[in-house]
């Protein structure tokens, strides 16, 4: 628990710090730009008192000053208005584009839109100097989208690790928890074998001792089934249709006489890799969920079909049905329409069949307050 607590603190403080840098940087890029804009702004200022100085000099004056500073503008595309709106000339636009002069009319109308255009004033004209940001600031303006892009797949990878942490943290708990539970089945194991011997030795109702047996031996089958959760089970090429029949009838001999257990198999066996106590949980929790949703009368039938490469094991039965939106989220850890239970019996069981077996489970078909078929699909062995 201690764990989990300092997990999420140390999350908490993660995404703290890293929201701060972030913030840090975009202040900073919003600042810079803002200065680079005030820049060239002051370089484009220039640019003007440089043509104004250009047009008063006198013709033997030194014009290397003025033609310095318009030199220094060439990264910056501008556009010369008239008074009138007439476009005068155009500085440092794509050569090939401005001979088209729609092109030319969408760059100013752009550059309208970027920026405060400057005036300038010489023997008796007025005209206006439009310009655009220079690709260097055009490139700042995407930089923090380029950050927030970093930052999110940052925040993504984050969270698939932590996720990764906890779910590993839970299969942990769940782990110890099942061994602890094999453990302490154990103990009144021993102590019901015990009974039976001396029920044995008074002559008690065969009958009686072999239904008890067949409990106990299902409770040893359970322990066995707790205490290998969280380790790889060991496969085994055995024939499905005995292992299948053994736990649908102990099942039957268990279940209400209203409802009618219905099994069919191939003739010749079949074979598949498989752990039989493993696989015997999946069945189990099958026929009873199916048990339950046709809540003590109906039809239940386990059939086994041989395929090129697969063996099909379909279970259906007569019950309530399952709504077509749920199909997957059945197999979800917690999801249950039950009032009573954890909604991990068929999580389980979809672990153990495609994880451990490298099958699959699903829902064939289902219709509601008219039965639900389940399918198996194993590889053959």
């Amino acid at each position: 628990m201690q764990i989990i607590k300092n997990t999420r603190w140390l999350k908490r403080i993660v995404l703290f710090i890293s929201f701060c840098i972030v913030s840090l940087i975009l202040w900073n890029t919003y600042i810079f730009f803002q200065k680079f804009k005030i820049e060239e702004r002051a370089k484009m200022e220039t640019y003007a008192t440089a043509i104004e100085e250009l047009a008063h000099r006198d013709i033997n004056a030194s014009v290397a000053l003025p033609l310095k500073v318009i030199e220094e503008t060439r990264n910056i595309p501008l556009i010369l208005v008239h008074e009138d709106g007439r476009i005068k000339e155009w500085f440092h636009l794509d050569a090939e584009k401005s001979k088209d002069s729609t092109y030319v009319l969408q760059q100013l109308a752009k550059m309208k839109q970027e920026n405060q255009p400057i005036t300038i004033e010489y023997l008796g004209v007025t005209e206006k100097i439009y310009y655009q940001n220079s690709a260097l600031l055009n490139q700042l303006t995407y930089y923090p989208l380029a950050l927030i892009l970093i930052l999110v797949l940052f925040l993504t990878v984050l969270y698939m690790l932590f996720s990764s942490n906890k779910v590993a943290e839970q299969n942990k708990l769940w782990t110890g928890m099942a061994k602890e539970t094999a453990h302490q089945i154990g103990t009144p194991l021993s102590s019901l074998l015990g009974w039976i011997a001396i029920l044995k030795e008074e002559k008690t109702d065969p009958v009686y001792i072999s239904e008890m047996e067949k409990d106990v031996d299902r409770l040893n089958i359970i322990a066995n089934r707790f205490s290998k959760i969280g380790s790889a089970p060991t496969l085994q090429r055995q024939a499905i249709a005995p292992i299948s029949k053994q736990v649908f009838e102990y099942l039957e001999s268990r279940s209400s006489k209203k409802i009618a257990f219905q099994f069919s198999a191939p003739q010749k066996e079949v074979f598949v890799n498989i752990n039989t106590e493993l696989f015997g949980w999946v069945l189990e929790n099958l026929v009873k969920n199916a048990i339950d949703a046709m809540q003590g009368k109906g039809v239940i039938s386990l059939r086994i079909e041989e395929g090129n490469t697969k063996i099909k094991l379909l279970i259906t039965d007569t019950g309530k049905g399952i709504e077509k939106a749920y199909f997957k989220q059945i197999f979800k850890p917690g999801f249950t329409s039950k009032k009573r239970g954890w909604g991990l019996g068929l999580s389980l069981s979809k672990r153990i069949v495609e994880k451990y077996h490298n099958g699959k489970i699903r829902v064939l078909k289902s219709e509601l307050h008219k039965g639900t078929s389940f399918l198996i699909l194993l590889n053959k062995a």
